[in-house]
């Protein structure tokens, strides 16, 4: 008999786990709402739906979990009862929270130079720890934390907790917080001593954030790193307190340590665009020249239409980050439908970046560029002075979630100064991008420029518009849409207007799809507007937005109204 019981048994075993495999067993919360339903599933998600079961032992389980979810809130009597729907294998929890435990009184003290610190008094006034609250254990929590974390971010190295407890009253419904923060003296910030800088130290030691004497503040020395991080000098940048000085002074020594970068540093890279096909690239920087800190920097591009070599020397000046001189050189072939010429150009420039993000440079270039272009054969000369406003701001890593860019220069030629003929150059644009929900992005960009000039004739080909290709009028060859002169070659604008308005959609993880239309002219009287339509696909890869279009221009010659764009690289 006990032979056909143990087999029964063991059957009846088999019989379940066939079932619970065949379906498996959900849990359903009735009697809660809002901030207490929500931390009870957050609790409830530590436990594996595969662990589901209708056995007292599981129930057991999920009834702790619940306590102590409702617990955290202040609710320390619930009553808790269990359901199991065999049919619809679902365990049912039936929650009576029960009364909520209050605060009865909040004794919280700040003692020390903290007393009179206006964030630490704000920082107690804004807790909800207050008495008639319902008590809920993350504010004590955070309060507590709040406080030591503010002590170290404000320099009161040796604050501590003279008394730190929550007191449950649990038959009464009540709670009392006691919290007596002894945050002792604020530290201030010493002497800077610095190792291993290859730069002279007054030039260092003019990125800094603070005074000797300025009171400590985390948030200085973050941004004195920051600083200098940002000149490039520097292989990797540690700033920090001495806090071995803590029991014998106030003021501590502020130690810098710094590790030199490369003084050569060289990158390659290969490129592709349909503007300009296969692209090669090479840069050669020097980060530091010298114990000024100048730094150097070239860049050779190289593809079938254009073939590139620039050099630039820059000086900062006494504001090291935001004030800068700049030698720039670059040397230019261009080969591109009618237009093959050489240009070259030598710029000197002053440089500020602004408080409010604009970029100011003033400078003047003088340009040389020998050319033939249809029926033109010639060589120019220009000397331009002029000034440029450019600003970014961007949100987001690899994708942008939101940004716009904004630009502007004008630039002055003198017949009488080198020129070839007076001419005031107008160049400006803009474009946004804004991302809605996560899964709408919005792009538009505008850009126009002018040449006002007197003999337009005798201006060279890298001064005047052109429009077409991945960054302008999509649907349209690089650079191919241009007034023509007598014989029919491409001649360059005086005018240039062109808009893009582009619509994209997250499609999966990093792949999105877009749809475009782009309008503009490059033109010289009376623009003749062209237009391009079409839609695209963009991935987001390890090393930058890629983007493939297919583009219609809708008013270009018959035949060759399909484009196909390419481009990889920022949106902005």
């Amino acid at each position: 008999m006990r032979r056909y019981l143990t087999l029964f048994c063991l059957l009846s075993v088999l019989c379940f786990s066939a079932v619970s495999a065949e379906r498996q067993i959900s849990l359903k919360i009735n009697g809660l709402s809002g901030d207490l339903y929500n931390n009870v599933e957050a609790y409830l998600s530590s436990i594996p739906q595969s662990d589901y079961s209708p056995r007292l032992r599981f129930r057991a389980r999920i009834e702790d979990n619940i306590s102590q979810a409702l617990q955290a809130l202040g609710y320390y009597h619930p009553v808790i009862s269990f359901e199991y729907d065999q049919e619809n294998s679902e365990i049912q929890a039936d929650v009576e929270p029960g009364p909520p435990t209050y605060i009865d009184s909040a004794d919280i003290q700040l003692t020390g130079e903290a007393r009179s610190d206006e964030d630490f008094i704000r920082l107690v006034e804004n807790s909800r720890l207050k008495k008639g609250e319902i008590l809920n254990h993350e504010d004590y929590e955070q309060l507590k934390s709040g406080l030591q974390s503010l002590a170290l971010e404000r320099g009161y190295f040796n604050g501590t907790f003279a008394e730190n407890r929550l007191e449950i009253l649990a038959d009464e419904n009540l709670a009392r917080v006691v919290l007596h923060f002894n945050s002792g003296i604020r530290y201030r910030f010493g002497q800077t001593i610095m190792v291993g800088s290859q730069i002279d130290p007054e030039r260092v030691a003019s990125l800094q954030t603070y005074r000797p004497g300025d009171p400590y503040l985390v948030s200085k020395v973050g941004e004195f790193n920051q600083r200098l991080a940002s000149t490039d000098w520097f292989a990797s940048v540690l700033v920090e307190p001495d806090l071995s000085h803590l029991d014998t002074q106030r003021d501590l020594p502020m130690n810098v340590t710094l590790t030199p970068a490369s003084k050569n540093q060289i990158e390659t890279g290969l490129g592709y665009s349909t503007d300009v096909g296969p692209e090669v690239l090479l840069k050669w920087n020097k980060p530091w020249f010298n114990n000024r800190g100048h730094s150097f920097s070239s860049r050779f591009s190289l593809s079938e239409p254009e073939q590139v070599v620039s050099a630039s020397y820059k000086i900062p000046l006494e504001d090291v980050l935001n004030q800068y001189y700049q030698i720039q050189y670059g040397l230019k072939r261009v080969d591109n439908l009618d237009t093959q010429s050489i240009e070259s150009n030598l710029s000197l420039e002053r440089h500020w970046r602004l408080s409010n993000g604009w970029h100011r440079t003033i400078f003047t270039r003088y340009l040389i560029e020998n050319y033939e272009q249809g029926d033109l054969d010639d060589v120019g000369q220009f000397v331009l002075p002029g000034i440029t406003f450019t600003r970014t701001r961007i949100r987001g890593k690899r994708l942008l979630t939101w940004g716009d860019k904004e630009t502007l220069t004008l630039e002055y030629g003198n017949e009488n100064f080198h020129s070839e003929t007076d001419i005031l150059r107008i160049q400006a644009g803009t474009s946004w991008i804004r991302t809605y929900n996560d899964r709408h992005r919005g792009l538009l960009r505008l850009d126009g420029g002018a040449n006002l000039v007197d003999d337009f004739s005798q201006v060279s080909p890298s001064l005047r518009f052109f429009a077409g290709g991945d960054n302008s009028i999509r649907g349209y060859g690089y650079e191919s849409i241009s007034p023509r002169d007598a014989s029919g070659s491409r001649s360059g604008a005086k005018y240039l207007a062109t808009a893009s308005l582009e619509y994209q959609y997250n499609l999966y993880g990093n792949w999105w799809g877009a749809l475009f239309y782009d309008y503009g002219d490059a033109f010289n009287d009376t623009p003749d507007w062209k237009r391009g339509t079409g839609f695209g696909v963009r991935w987001v890869s390890p090393i930058g937005p890629v983007r493939l279009d297919f583009a219609w221009g809708l008013d270009t010659t018959p035949g060759d109204e399909f484009q196909i764009h390419f481009t990889l690289g920022p949106e902005l």
